[in-house]
């Protein structure tokens, strides 16, 4: 039976409340239906009592505080999973934004993923060239391994990012089985075009999947992308046996996010692997978490 809660106790920004719900999970995502029929997608943030914080997607103009409907689905987020992805842009909550269609889906995955036990995995051994003479040199980029780049704001973080998802590879027989994970978070639009005509220019689009989350999208979304770049490339790697780097930036914008900046309830503060992460330094705060 499809059980909806019909009206909202409280509106803000792109967070909703409810009261008098029942049996939802921390997580756990809703569809939230508008007057006119239009359908939005948020999630649970929040859970006290029968009271529950959704933060909506799309975002809450439009929504009535009567007569919005509300349905929990009763799963956390996941991903629709193809090698279809490869030389697609997807936002940062993983839909299509490349105007070239859905993809058809081989499965779909919980993005919070599984525990790995550490001592199964294989000694590292074999590296990626990242075309960098400085990182392959001195600070060589080892397969299975992660390795932060760090940069001060004002210096060309971005160029670095796509330099190396360009020019990256991998030696011998399985040169020719080597894909990009790029993850955007919290970039602006110009930084979004720019990663996205850099890849189409030089063809380096053909073995990337390329997600980008915007500045000005939710937080939600922002803590949620690098969880869908990374469900994504272990669908390449353990289904389908290809190497992957995943490259990630810009790490400090979803520090911000993770740790409560970017939840601003009723005047209230609420509070991987493979990745060459590449955060911005934020020299004049002490404390941050970075």
């Amino acid at each position: 039976m499809r059980l909806e809660y019909i009206g909202l106790s409280e509106l803000s920004g792109s967070l909703i409340a409810l009261e008098g719900v029942k049996d939802v999970a921390y997580d756990e995502m809703a569809e939230v239906t508008l007057e006119n029929g239009e359908r939005r997608y948020g999630r649970v943030i929040l859970i006290d009592g029968d009271r529950v914080v959704l933060q909506v997607f799309e975002g809450t103009r439009g929504i009535s505080l009567e007569n919005a409907s509300t349905h929990f689905t009763g799963k956390s987020m996941d991903i629709a999973l193809s090698k279809e992805m490869l030389g697609r842009v997807f936002d940062g909550a993983g839909r299509p934004i490349d105007a070239l269609g859905e993809i058809y889906p081989e499965e779909r995955r919980n993005i919070n993923g599984s525990a790995i036990n550490p001592v199964s995995r294989k000694y590292p051994r074999s590296c990626i060239y990242t075309g960098i003479s400085a990182i392959d040199g001195c600070a060589t980029l080892i397969r299975g391994q992660k390795l932060p780049i760090f940069s001060g704001s004002g210096l060309p973080h971005a160029a670095l990012a796509a330099q190396i998802a360009r020019q990256a590879r991998v030696l011998g027989d399985d040169a020719g089985n080597f894909a990009v994970v790029f993850a955007a978070i919290g970039i602006t639009f110009e930084e979004s075009d720019f990663f996205v005509q850099e890849f189409r220019r030089t063809g380096a689009i053909d073995r990337t999947v390329l997600f980008t989350n915007l500045a000005n999208d939710p937080a939600v979304e922002r803590i949620a992308t690098p969880r869908m770049a990374l469900t994504a490339a272990e669908y390449l790697a353990f289904e389908k046996g290809m190497h992957v780097l995943v490259i990630m930036t810009d790490i400090t914008n979803y520090a911000d996010s993770d740790t409560g900046k970017g939840y601003v309830w009723f005047e209230r503060q609420e509070g991987g692997a493979r990745t060459p992460g590449l955060p911005r330094l934020p020299l004049h705060q002490p404390g941050h978490p970075l």
